[in-house]
């Protein structure tokens, strides 16, 4: 352990918050969502020294935050949470969003019941595993020219509805309407290009996946009935992000940062949190690269809705409605009142989950009265949440994005067996197709936190409200 970790204390000022004073090099305090049994354990402080680097940013205001399900990421922790003010010179850091790009979770949800889905679900499955392109090496279900990337990178969810990949109400339930301002393709790498091409509408690897879910109990009939769900419906969850464009677009970025910072007197406690005021001609560049990547990913979870729909029509006779669509790993420009003054902020959100509350000016009409859903995945095996956003909302109305992990992939892998892993899921039944016995044992879901108690911290910190918890009855991983 180092001498910074030996020296980082917690003092517990509510149920499920604490706070790391103020000291050293930081501007701010560091404040974690969680419960006892939630913290890093004792000599594994690599995640709160990271709140602690985070809190050293130019510009940052109120606190480096924490979510329940924080844990070691590049940089930034991953549940982490910071926002900086531009007007007094606060920075954008690519690490404060990640390599994964608007990595985020779709929801649909469908007209039909869990009981009537069973005689037809190993079909559904089945398909479902050979129309996903997954992995490192796949393709996407939309190959697409030079120019049509583009349209893409400039128009996300609405350009794929547009060319006939969608509807226009999908675009109402999704996070900007489907599309975020400001994006240049122009100042994304060729080499960003180039791996976007072949991998529009995949999944990719790691924690990613589409599922195949029930709800198993509505904790809100009146805000989940505003959603679209019931209880007992089938859904379909879709977790996945940029891709190897977003990858090579933070990695080309924490590059130019590296390099500017000098230029802007910034000194930062770890390289991985390189980082250039946001009024910079590095910070606006990365910030339109990052809205490229922020629509690539938009349309990639698009055309994945596609194919699900596509099976279930063939399979069952019934449509997928979009719920919601949210991300868990941007940067956004905000207003939000700051010790009595209306501010301009860059809100940082790294596995972290934007919760608006009701009657919040960026909602749609028809969710305006109850606020935004907000989709928590679990993993494998366990169950996931639709949450929705309530007042004060801390943490400029944020909330967890997951279980988050507590053993590396390869501690999981030495652990678990794929194949044991897969027989012990479907004697449950879950129908569980991965795309190899590796990637499967990676993400067991002994390999990450209780979601079930993550959840339950967010909401007791007052971060959010539960509305309903869905159950996975087929999977479908990277």
């Amino acid at each position: 352990m180092s001498e910074q970790q030996t020296l980082i204390e917690l003092v517990e000022e509510a149920p499920f918050r604490f706070r790391i004073p103020q000291c050293g090099r930081m501007r701010v305090p560091g404040v974690v969502f969680a419960s006892r049994a939630l913290l890093p354990e004792v000599g594994d402080h690599q995640a709160l020294e990271q709140v602690v680097n985070v809190a050293t940013l130019p510009g940052i205001v109120r606190a480096s935050y924490a979510m329940p399900d924080v844990h070691w990421g590049y940089g930034f922790p991953i549940g982490g949470v910071a926002a900086t003010d531009i007007a007094a010179g606060g920075v954008v850091s690519p690490g404060g969003v990640g390599f994964d790009i608007s990595c985020g979770v779709r929801l649909l949800a469908a007209d039909l019941d869990r009981h009537a889905l069973t005689p037809v679900l190993e079909a559904v499955v089945d398909d479902l595993d050979v129309a996903i392109p997954r992995g490192f090496r796949h393709g996407g279900v939309w190959p697409v020219s030079r120019g049509e990337l583009g349209g893409i990178l400039s128009g996300g969810a609405a350009y794929a509805v547009g060319r006939g990949h969608g509807v226009e109400r999908d675009l109402r339930r999704c996070e900007d309407l489907g599309t975020v301002a400001g994006a240049d393709p122009d100042l994304v790498s060729d080499r960003a290009l180039e791996r976007g091409l072949r991998q529009v509408g995949s999944l990719g690897s790691g924690n990613h996946f589409l599922e195949v879910q029930a709800v198993a109990e509505i904790y809100d009939e009146p805000t989940a009935s505003v959603f679209g769900l019931r209880a007992d419906q089938v859904c379909v969850m879709i977790h996945c992000g940029s891709r190897g464009l977003g990858h090579q677009v933070c990695g080309d970025y924490v590059r130019v940062m590296d390099a500017a910072m000098a230029c802007y007197g910034i000194d930062v406690p770890d390289r991985q949190l390189a980082c250039a005021p946001v009024e910079s001609r590095q910070g606006r560049d990365y910030l339109a690269a990052m809205a490229a990547a922020t629509n690539y990913a938009r349309a990639n979870r698009q055309l994945l809705t596609e194919e699900a729909r596509r099976i279930f029509q063939a399979r069952t006779g019934t449509h997928l409605d979009l719920v919601y669509d949210v991300s868990h790993n941007l940067a956004t420009l905000e207003t939000h009142e700051i010790d009595g003054r209306t501010r301009r902020l860059c809100v940082h959100r790294k596995g972290a989950t934007r919760a608006l509350p009701p009657r919040h000016p960026d909602l749609p009409d028809d969710l305006a009265p109850v606020g935004q859903p907000t989709l928590i995945p679990g993993t494998m095996g366990t169950a996931s949440y639709v949450l929705t956003g309530v007042q004060p909302g801390h943490a400029f109305h944020s909330t967890c994005h997951g279980a988050g992990r507590v053993w590396s992939r390869h501690a999981a892998a030495r652990t678990v067996g794929g194949k044991a892993l897969r027989a012990e899921l479907e004697e449950r039944g879950i129908a569980v197709r991965g795309a190899s016995w590796k990637g499967l044992a990676e993400e067991a879901p002994a390999a990450y936190k209780d979601i079930t108690a993550v959840v339950a911290a967010s909401e007791g910190a007052g971060l959010c409200r539960k509305v309903a918890r869905l159950v996975p009855i087929g999977v479908v991983k990277g």
